[in-house]
């Protein structure tokens, strides 16, 4: 496994604000967007699945603001001022894990958790799954450990250890399998 340790992610990047309806309505530093109880900004969360059916998990980086060292989906972040969710989710994967994939977009959720008395995430979030098998070159600024992992041996370890896991990653994977597991088994046909 290889890896790397260039900065991708910066706390004065300016986030897309939204309202409800997924319309621009401003943009505000990274950090103001997290302050507090957050502001509603546009975001993104994607599965990246292998061969064998195996989605890959990321946990956070021992330094992240928010949820350090807690286990996540493979990979998720914010389109910056300019950027499409599109071009935004293409470039985050590579930075984050070294990989490319074709996504496909499955569906979009806005929701609100705190971290302690940190700072929140307020987020309207556009969610995709896609497939590879290659192996991951981690960013280490952003993923302390990374895990391939079984359908039933995540869903084992959720119901064993719910907080090692990120309150958006468990609305995501809930749905992902209640409304759109047959989206993932069409990347196998």
């Amino acid at each position: 496994m290889s890896s790397n340790n260039n900065i991708v992610s910066f706390e004065t990047e300016q986030l897309i604000l939204v309202d409800s309806d997924d319309d621009v309505v401003g943009y505000k530093s990274k950090a103001e967007c997290h302050d507090n109880d957050g502001i509603l900004h546009r975001a993104f969360s994607l599965f990246i699945f292998n061969d064998k059916r195996e989605v890959i998990m990321q946990k956070r980086a021992a330094d992240k603001r928010l949820w350090p060292l807690i286990w996540s989906n493979s990979c998720c972040s914010h389109p910056r001022k300019g950027e499409t969710c599109e071009y935004a989710t293409t470039r985050r994967l590579k930075e984050e894990l070294g990989l490319e994939a074709e996504l496909h977009f499955l569906y979009k959720f806005q929701y609100h958790a705190r971290w302690k008395d940190i700072g929140s995430e307020n987020e309207l979030c556009s969610v995709y799954i896609g497939k590879s098998s290659d192996l991951p070159a981690i960013n280490d600024t952003e993923i302390a450990d990374w895990k391939w992992i079984s359908r039933d041996d995540l869903n084992r370890d959720l119901e064993n250890n719910p907080d090692s896991y990120s309150p958006w990653f468990k609305m995501e994977w809930k749905e992902i399998q209640d409304n759109y597991w047959d989206r993932v088994e069409s990347l196998y046909s």
